[in-house]
């Protein structure tokens, strides 16, 4: 117990200084210029799809999802009906 006391207070017994992000850290902007300009770099590199890949992918998705809602809602429909038979 005494060395976590030790840690947490200074040689006065006051709390020991917290180190800032601007003590001991490498946050410079350099690092996050160089990070921004390698993210631009990849991006570039990415083969993104065209307009008409992306409108067909997504009805595929939307239609999927209406057809499994209702499948869903059907199956949740009749099974309360079967459990409401059940319970009563």
């Amino acid at each position: 117990m005494s060395t976590n006391k030790a840690i947490k207070s200074g040689k006065n017994g006051k709390p020991a200084k917290q180190a800032g992000p601007e003590e001991g850290s490498k946050f410079e902007l350099a690092a996050i210029k160089e990070f921004v300009r390698e993210v631009k770099n990849e991006f570039e590199k990415v083969a993104w799809p065209d307009k008409k890949h992306t409108v067909a992918t997504a009805g595929v998705v939307f239609i999927l999802v209406i057809m499994i809602s209702f499948y869903l809602g059907a199956v949740d429909l009749i099974l309360g009906k079967l459990i409401g038979l059940v319970i009563k």
